[in-house]
């Protein structure tokens, strides 16, 4: 009886979850984006530098850097010109590089959905994916010299055309780097990364991990990519259906520092099921509505335990004074200034 009372609780969670930042809407089932990035038939076939070029598809980011490490600046900035859908998204490959070539790719495409990542010359956009619903990483501050570094990885209903749209601010990865990056200023830098195919609305891709499990894979090869271009290793802040990005990437997952924020669960029973050497610390305000969620993980549905229960056994941020599913970053709370103290180091 109390297993059949576990399987209807599951089976309710697939229709009455929001795992992310757009409020209760009708989910919308999603493909997951992945593999190598856009050109890179064209790229495997450019002999130009008279040899073959390393394969995004399964090339290492270590290898990756240790090729671009060989070529004069001239060669480099002629690889971003004539590909830069692959330069710009090629973990490994040196972070100017990069916003140079998603530059050229900003400029150069049409679609009105992205104009807005291309208006503003002086943005760091570190990758740039227009496949699908599009996908983009800012950088906010230097990378080449933080002595701490932040990643935001945010949840649902967030994709290239929403990562910095003016509404919910601080529900969008480009609005809590905005302030987490103004909280911590020089010598810290922060990337809102929104790499993956999140959830759309209510539906069963936001109760389950098929689309975690993907981003998880795509995050992992990103944080391998910073530390193969000598970034420090980062503080991961991961939001709502992020979070379970992060449960699932943990054990492989080049951070310092996790910090999980309205979190439906990490599908693990507590931090030791995480495998991770990092510190796992959990926010959760009472005004969430993510508090509602079950946290339970039946036959694929739901995301497990709550990590800011005292019994998962993640160190607690202080969260009393944030407001609702999307206020941990917002200017003046403790979560921010508590977020700002793990980014430099600062919290025991």
């Amino acid at each position: 009886m109390r297993r059949y009372a576990r399987t209807l609780v599951a089976v309710a969670l697939a229709t009455t979850v929001v795992a992310g930042t757009a409020g209760w809407a009708s989910g919308n089932a999603q493909q997951a984006l992945t593999g190598p990035p856009p050109g890179t038939a064209a790229w495997r076939a450019d002999h130009v530098l008279g040899w073959e070029l390393p394969d995004p598809g399964r090339s290492t980011p270590a290898e990756v850097a240790r090729f671009f490490r060989v070529l004069t600046a001239a060669q480099q900035q002629a690889l971003a010109v004539r590909h830069p859908l692959v330069v710009g998204n090629l973990d490994g490959a040196p972070v100017e590089l990069r916003y140079r070539a998603n530059t050229l790719s900003l400029q150069a495409i049409h679609d009105p959905r992205y104009a807005h990542l291309g208006q503003d010359r002086g943005r760091q956009i570190l990758a740039f994916d227009p496949r699908g619903r599009g996908q983009v990483a800012e950088v906010f501050g230097d990378l080449r010299t933080a002595r701490h570094v932040a990643v935001v990885v945010p949840g649902s209903d967030i994709d290239a055309g929403t990562f910095d749209r003016t509404n919910d601010v601080y529900g969008t990865p480009a609005g809590m780097a905005k302030a987490l990056y103004a909280r911590t200023g020089p010598g810290s830098a922060v990337v809102a990364w929104a790499g993956y195919t999140t959830p759309v609305g209510l539906g069963v891709d936001a109760a389950t991990g098929s689309l975690a499990e993907a981003g998880a894979g795509r995050l992992t090869r990103f944080t391998d990519g910073l530390a193969a271009d000598g970034v420090p290793a980062p503080a991961v802040f991961c939001h709502s259906y992020g979070s379970v990005v992060c449960g699932l990437a943990a054990s492989r997952l080049r951070a310092r520092d996790l910090v999980v924020l309205g979190s439906p669960g990490m599908r693990a029973d507590d931090v030791a099921d995480l495998r991770t050497g990092a510190r796992v610390w959990a926010a959760k305000d009472a005004t969430d509505w993510i508090d509602d969620v079950p946290n339970v993980e039946v036959a694929g549905l739901g995301h497990g335990p709550d990590p800011a229960a005292p019994e998962f056994g993640a160190r607690r941020v202080p969260a009393d004074d944030a407001r609702g599913h999307t206020g941990y970053f917002a200017p003046g709370t403790d979560s921010l200034r508590a977020f700002a103290a793990i980014t430099e180091e600062k919290a025991r």
